[in-house]
């Protein structure tokens, strides 16, 4: 309870205007495709003690992979930019300075 004379309203809560409305992207991992080369190369190591005479074939199965490149990445979505194009008609004037713009 608040004290004697001390006022009962609550304040508002006054939250800051959005400026720039963005969408980000979901951070989404693509499974490397060399993983499985390259684990079964490090087991045949740990199991042969570092003797490559065994590995080689593995070996080289991860060198091929490892040459072909990472794969060609999708074209960025254009969301934020179509957002910020339309954004000022979405969220209609503002007041600035006392002054609607």
């Amino acid at each position: 309870m608040p004290p004697k004379g001390a006022p009962t309203r609550i304040k508002p809560l006054h939250l800051q205007t959005i400026q720039k409305l963005r969408v980000k992207s979901p951070n989404t991992h693509q499974a490397n495709p060399c993983l499985a080369a390259m684990t079964s190369v490090l087991s045949c190591w740990a199991s042969n003690r570092s003797a490559s005479s065994g590995c080689f074939a593995l070996e080289q199965q991860l060198r091929t992979c490892m040459d072909n490149g990472k794969p060609q990445r999708k074209g960025k979505s254009t969301i934020n930019y179509h957002l910020m194009r339309m954004f000022p008609k979405i969220s209609g004037p503002r007041k600035k300075d006392g002054v609607f713009h």
